[in-house]
């Protein structure tokens, strides 16, 4: 295990020993770029003292590649001690229950989730582990990364931009509100994300509705507290490979939205709307204020669900459902409202 001490603030004078750090790395053929994600994270200014691989049948020499680095950093490194787990599936998890069960495998006090093509900053683990030993109640960080290209070049953008999260909206993550902003769309990238492993027991089973990301964070925001840092402490890598990856969306893109058939996208919102609900609805502690604005949020998401075929049909309930800030507190306005009024019916 490691021990690293951290001064805290000065005006304190405590000395915190730093939480130790489990990474849960999740991969599939990850040749092309892994070798340099892997080569990131143990070259940490403060080192994870677990590194947990969940491979998800991959056919190339993913595994191979990163022990071998394991086995020279170690061999170069003998004083930083570094739990390696390996996790080898059969047949394809997907990358939701294949974060699921590498983070279940993890022991340290604090996860960091990591994708295989990415690079971390030198000192990121050494800033968000600084951030959890001064802040007790913090469960969950996630950052601002560099968006970079398939050679690693900057492509002149950051992953906050690039989604639209805009300056109101990390104003309100950081003084406490995550939950407020996490209800109306998600804001939280996994490959920038850190948590306190607690929250996993709140947090399993992972829906098959949700993306892992996703739910942590909303898991997060409802049990504990959730901050954001503007730092960018990763470059998150675009390629034609990304299974999930970040884009800003064009007015070409907004516009051919309202073209797309609502039935399936609205059902679906409706899932992981009663999914979160049915989650939250048997946990403790969890005060009777939130239960309620989770239970809303699942109601306004079958409403919508449930809109007449008719565009003529949805003019008035949409329009009022906006006057009683409906659609305010539980998405993003602007954009739903049009698509409930315009998009045809599947």
């Amino acid at each position: 295990m490691i021990a690293v001490k951290y001064a805290g603030r000065v005006n304190t004078g405590i000395v915190h020993s730093h939480p130790t750090i489990s990474v849960a790395l999740c991969t599939h053929n990850g040749l092309p770029f892994v070798a340099e994600q892997v080569r990131s994270i143990l070259h940490q200014s403060e080192p994870p003292s677990e590194l947990v691989i969940s491979d998800d049948a991959s056919s190339d020499e993913t595994i191979a590649t990163i022990r071998g680095i394991v086995d020279r950093f170690r061999a170069e490194r003998p004083a930083v001690p570094l739990k390696l787990v390996v996790l080898l599936n059969s047949s394809p998890l997907g990358v939701t229950a294949n974060f699921e069960q590498a983070i279940l495998a993890c022991t340290g006090d604090l996860v960091a989730l990591c994708d295989q093509d990415d690079v971390w900053v030198p000192d990121r683990l050494a800033v968000l582990a600084g951030m959890f030993a001064e802040r007790p109640e913090l469960t969950l960080v996630h950052s601002d990364a560099r968006l970079v290209n398939s050679e690693g070049e900057p492509i002149g953008t950051g992953l906050a931009a690039s989604i639209e999260f805009t300056p109101a909206e990390q104003r309100k993550v950081q003084r406490g509100d995550a939950l407020g902003v996490l209800l109306q769309r998600n804001v939280v990238t996994g490959a920038t994300a850190v948590f306190r492993r607690e929250l996993v027991h709140r947090a399993v089973p992972f829906p098959n509705s949700w993306v892992h990301d996703e739910w942590l964070a909303m898991i997060a925001s409802i049990t504990g507290q959730v901050d954001y840092l503007p730092q960018p402490l990763i470059d998150y890598r675009q390629h034609s490979g990304n299974q999930i990856g970040a884009r800003r969306a064009t007015l070409g893109d907004k516009v051919s939205r309202l073209t797309e058939r609502r039935s399936d996208r609205n059902r679906r919102l409706a899932a992981r709307a009663a999914a979160l609900a049915d989650h939250v609805g048997h946990m403790e502690d969890v005060p009777d204020r939130v239960r309620a604005l989770v239970r809303q949020k699942a109601e306004h998401e079958k409403w919508r669900s449930a809109l007449p075929a008719s565009r003529i049909g949805r003019v008035i309930p949409v329009l009022g459902a906006a006057l009683r800030g409906r659609y305010y507190r539980f998405g993003r306005a602007r954009y739903d409202i049009v698509r409930d009024l315009l998009q045809p019916a599947g």
